[in-house]
């Protein structure tokens, strides 16, 4: 597929940022077996991927607004358009030295995600879609799976940890949804969750509480694959929420009835 000029520049600075990280990654493999130092190794590759992310996006439309986890939010002279940006989506699966994690950007234009990209360097999966212009994952392009019975199908959610507030709703939701399906999986990086419902690996999704930077690349992945995307609550928006549900559509309607109780 060949993409919009903003769409390679994506592409183009997700790679780059997935080469930094991928080098820091085999050092955090060895780090990872000792608490001491593990965690600010990690915090400094974020930060240097964030770096390469913003130097690459911002160098090429320097207009345009910022939004990402590491740094402070910035409006641009083009107040239409903003980059949302995770430069490391699954930082804990990097920490301990699990191989399933991402980098995530994403292209606003007036209130509405226009393009996506979700880069697995891990497994040189390159995920990335455009509005009207179907998803694709490296030359193939990517269609929601067909299942159509809850009993056949997988789910991805992210489990509360630490004491969030949330952990109470999530145990509901898995006690109404297990009986009900093959199974749930928890694999820690809403990004590539999204992107695999989008090529049919997962059958549906849905989280709570997540930032805008976690799903916004996601998110259009997975509608241009076919999928549908809801806020949890049906009048809320959706990014500004981070309460997310999305299946295909033969099953949106009783997954996201399960989920909303």
């Amino acid at each position: 597929m060949v993409g919009s000029a903003n769409l390679n520049i994506m592409i183009k600075a997700a790679r780059k940022a997935g080469r930094s990280l991928v080098k820091d990654f085999r050092e955090v493999e060895q780090l990872q077996v000792s608490v001491k130092g593990a965690g600010d190794f990690v915090s400094r590759a974020d930060i240097a991927a964030e770096k390469i992310l913003k130097d690459e996006l911002m160098g090429a439309r320097p207009t345009y607004g910022w939004c990402a986890e590491e740094s402070a939010e910035e409006e641009g002279t083009d107040p239409t358009r903003r980059w949302i940006v995770d430069p490391l989506d699954g930082t804990t699966n990097f920490l301990h030295g699990l191989p399933h994690w991402a980098v995530s950007i994403a292209l606003e234009h007036k209130g509405q995600v226009v393009a996506g990209v979700v880069f697995d360097p891990a497994k040189d999966e390159m995920f990335f879609a455009e509005k009207g212009a179907g998803s694709w994952m490296n030359d193939s392009r990517l269609r929601v799976s067909g299942r159509s019975h809850m009993i056949e199908a997988i789910f991805a959610t992210g489990l509360p940890f630490a004491g969030r507030a949330d952990l109470p709703d999530t145990l509901k939701d898995l006690g109404r949804l297990l009986p009900a399906c093959a199974g749930v999986r928890r694999w820690g990086a809403a990004a590539l969750d999204l992107a695999y419902v989008a090529a049919g690996r997962y059958d549906g999704f849905w989280e709570r509480r997540l930032q805008p930077w976690d799903i916004a690349a996601g998110v259009i992945i997975a509608r241009e694959a076919g999928a549908l995307l809801e806020p949890l609550n049906k009048t809320d928006d959706l990014l500004a929420s981070g309460n997310v549900v999305c299946a295909n559509e033969a099953l949106f309607t009783g997954f996201a009835k399960i989920i909303r109780g």
